[in-house]
């Protein structure tokens, strides 16, 4: 401890000056930033979750199926999708109906999110007068098709959620016969014409069985009897049956099942109950997304922070992303993302007493809707001619996916279209054959051959499959050539380095002029990512006869997203008709602008290093200072005519500074003694680093004293001091055992507490040790062996 108040500052100093600064984004980001349009979002879905209320399920059954229902509505991640919820029955008297529709189909914007979360909370009580105890499976499945397809877009895909056990029961509706052979066979064939219908009409039919009895068989056919292409040509997107152990499963089943029919993925977070702290991870290839919290109880409020640990707001925008809360009131809380920030999502959960005994679970449903950016070479290609297309990724925050695990099981294809022949499919790959450069760098590269017939103008659109992530189709526009052109042009830009925002990227344009006249090229940005504010200049280029080489620059704006930066040029020559000439990916990285740290680190470390040095230097002659001045062994003797000697030692930290205190005094006639302190009468005994002791009375100046040698105080006291440590040695004179100078021999091997004896020749006696007799007949003050010790003392030194 003694070392570290020494040295601690030094040492934090050092430690401060090493560390490093913040790296670049770690800072928090703008507010405020405008998010994506709506029209950008995900790909809305109609659908309807029709939930199985028979008596064949338990009250417990039930009430998980209620939540289960909640979760998909609150989870559907585009505010344009359309949602129901149905439960049903049978119809087995007069007043009774085998469907209830418990939400009518409502836009899943905030405000409809809401209104689902408080009507699907009606499918919690079953009323036996309104609804019977059997399974109607084809008035429920016509209930849900008839929704889904009244005043909606052909183009909108169609999915009904079923929730039940799988087992027909019409056994006692009187519509399907008179008996309840033929009631039941009668139903089975409605279904079946039901499910064809559902084909007709493009809906898809995913059952959920659980419960004690389940048909697995009945589950099978309605997933096979519905529509059958899903949302992409993947085969975990096409309609199928799933089966649960039990209804606490019932929630995370569905919502798997539901990513899995609109094409989304689902990301699990951890369990607690309240109070507590849940996570969940977004990938940064997720553009939208929904947190839902399966709270049970609406008592349990929640608190979301993103991956920088910033509060974000339930409503409104913040950071380039934009949410909506909805729920708050029900078992099932969301808050959907639009661009959320990729990392670990944290969610706080608290709940007052007495409602806190069920886990909560957090997920997060997601879609990564990216953009595509192409190049096409040659950009206007001839008919019959060999071109390679390339494709790139970025999400729309301008983040280019660059890692290949982000688009693991992905497939890319080009989809060119265009006059005099048929539609033409490019597989493109990224395994690193060519025409793809480099395998796993997440470039997709495909080479055809344009067909011979081709003529006028050709259209690229990028088709992407995988699961929970979809592409933009945007089209890429290019123009046959016919014969030879007389003007080439190529494109190449300087990828040697980092650059940061408000830099510039430098590249060439080389052009091969074969006409009599110039031409005049335009160059232009295309693919740009959201605020980047890139800007190219020159604009144009007067092409001259000949060849020639143009230098350029595209300048990056203050908010250019960090990463590899996505965008293309293309030169266009405005003299043939705007035919596109050449184009190709700007490719540079995006840093950000280094720190002070970053530009001088090696200054700071290596004044860090010198300034540690130093500071060690300090230390280490504080240290050796502080052991020299220290007093710990010192003994103080004294000493008073007629009087026994009084002796102290002073121990291990009672020299603070190098001082000690100490007073002497008399207490009823008694002998003299020094205690320590003393308070203002107090005498102050120190020691030098030079090893010199000087000695301080109370209200009179400092002087020296010696080791050995007596040194006068008031009263007519005198003052011993004896050190072990720093005595002198051989040759020097010391006191023997009675006082006197000289002695009977000489001392070896240390200081006078530390020497032995040595036989030798007896000095002649001194003329100032001649003997006094005191009063009570002791020897004088210069002899300290006369008096015997007086109880309860220490015998005074022999080296006094």
């Amino acid at each position: 401890m003694d070392m570290f108040r020494k040295t601690g500052v030094p040492v934090l100093i050092c430690a401060l000056l090493i560390l490093p600064a913040a790296a670049p984004g770690q800072a928090a980001g703008p507010l405020g930033r405008a998010a994506a349009p709506a029209s950008d979002g995900p790909e809305p879905i109609d659908f309807a979750v029709v939930v199985d209320q028979s008596e064949s399920l338990s009250e417990k059954d039930l009430a998980r199926e209620v939540e289960a229902a909640s979760l998909i509505t609150q989870g559907e991640i585009s505010a344009r999708s359309r949602a129901a919820v149905i439960g049903f029955g049978s119809s087995e008297k007069p007043g009774q109906s085998p469907v209830s529709e418990v939400c009518a189909l409502t836009t899943a914007d905030t405000a409809g999110r809401q209104r689902l979360s408080d009507c699907v909370q009606q499918l919690a009580h079953r009323d036996d007068r309104k609804t019977g105890p059997g399974t109607d499976f084809p008035a429920a499945v016509r209930q849900a098709v008839d929704r889904l397809t009244e005043n909606g877009d052909k183009d909108v895909p169609k999915v009904v959620f079923l929730l039940t056990d799988g087992r027909l029961d019409v056994s006692d509706s009187p519509e399907y016969g008179t008996d309840e052979a033929s009631r039941q066979a009668n139903g089975a064939k409605r279904l079946t014409e039901e499910l064809a219908r559902a084909r007709r009409e493009f809906v898809q039919i995913w059952p959920l069985g659980f419960g004690a009895r389940i048909d697995r068989a009945a589950l099978t056919r309605m997933a096979e009897g519905g529509f059958s292409n899903g949302c992409a040509d993947l085969p975990g997107a096409a309609p199928k049956m799933r089966v649960v152990d039990s209804s606490a499963q019932i929630d995370k089943a569905l919502q798997e099942t539901f990513a899995a029919a609109r094409c989304a993925r689902v990301a699990h977070g951890t369990v607690g109950k309240p109070p507590a702290d849940l996570s969940v991870t977004i990938p940064p290839i997720a553009t939208d997304g929904s947190l839902t919290v399966g709270k049970h109880d609406p008592k349990v409020t929640v608190t979301y922070y993103d991956p920088k640990g910033r509060r974000v707001p339930t409503q409104g925008e913040f950071d380039g992303s934009a949410f909506e809360t909805s729920g708050q009131d029900g078992p099932v809380e969301a808050l959907r993302v639009k661009n959320p920030l990729p990392g670990k999502w944290r969610v706080h959960i608290e709940a007052p007493e007495g409602h806190r005994d069920r886990e909560v679970a957090v997920r997060a449903i997601w879609q990564g809707r990216l953009r595509s950016a192409v190049t096409l070479s040659p950009a206007s290609p001839r008919p019959g001619e060999e071109a390679v297309v390339e494709v790139r990724m970025q999400t729309r925050r301008g983040v280019v996916i660059t890692d290949p695990e982000q688009l693991e099981g992905v497939r890319v294809s080009a989809r060119m279209t265009g006059e005099g022949f048929d539609p033409v499919v490019v597989p493109l790959s990224d395994g690193g054959r060519k025409p793809d450069e480099r395998a796993k760098d997440a470039r997709y590269a495909g080479r055809f051959t344009v067909p011979a017939t081709a003529s006028g103008e050709l259209r690229l659109t990028t088709e992407m499959t995988a699961p929970g992530i979809t592409s933009d189709r945007r089209p890429l526009h290019a123009r046959i050539s016919q014969g030879t052109e007389v003007l080439t042009a190529g494109l190449s830009v300087d990828r040697g380095g980092d650059v940061h925002p408000g830099q510039t990227v430098s590249g060439t344009l080389d052009v091969t002029n074969d006409d009599s006249g110039p031409h005049t090229l335009r160059l232009s940005l295309a693919d740009q990512p959201p605020g980047s504010a890139l800007r190219i200049s020159p604009a144009t280029v007067n092409a001259a006869p000949g060849g020639s080489s143009t230098p350029f620059t595209v300048t990056l704006g203050p908010d250019v997203p960090l990463g590899e930066l996505s965008g293309r040029i293309t030169v266009t020559d405005l003299g043939d008709g705007g035919r596109v000439v050449d184009n190709v990916f700007l490719g540079v990285r995006v840093t950000a602008e280094p720190t002070l740290w970053d530009r001088w680190w090696w200054a700071f470390t290596g004044a860090a290093l010198l300034l540690c040095a130093l500071a060690a230097v300090v230390a280490v002659r504080q240290r050796a200072g502080a052991r020299r001045r220290d007093l710990s062994g010192v003994r103080l003797e004294l000493r008073a005519e007629g009087q026994r000697p009084d002796t102290l030692t002073i121990r291990a930290g009672q020299s603070t500074g190098g001082e000690f205190l100490f007073g002497v005094g008399r207490s009823g006639g008694s002998a003299p003694a020094l205690r320590r302190g003393g308070g203002s009468q107090a005498y102050r005994l120190r020691r030098t680093t030079a090893g010199q002791l000087l000695l301080k009375p109370p209200g009179g100046p400092e002087r020296a004293i010696g080791q050995g040698q007596p040194a006068g105080l008031a009263d007519g006291f005198e003052l011993v001091v004896g050190d072990a440590r720093t005595a002198s040695g051989t040759g020097r004179a010391g006191r023997d055992g009675e006082g006197r100078r000289g002695g009977q021999g000489r001392r070896e091997g240390g200081g006078p507490f530390g020497r032995r004896r040595v036989p030798g020749p007896r000095g002649p006696r001194p003329e100032n040790s001649t003997d006094r007799t005191g009063p009570r007949g002791g020897r004088s003050r210069g002899d300290a062996s006369a008096a015997p010790p007086r109880r309860g003392t220490t015998p005074p030194d022999p080296n006094f």
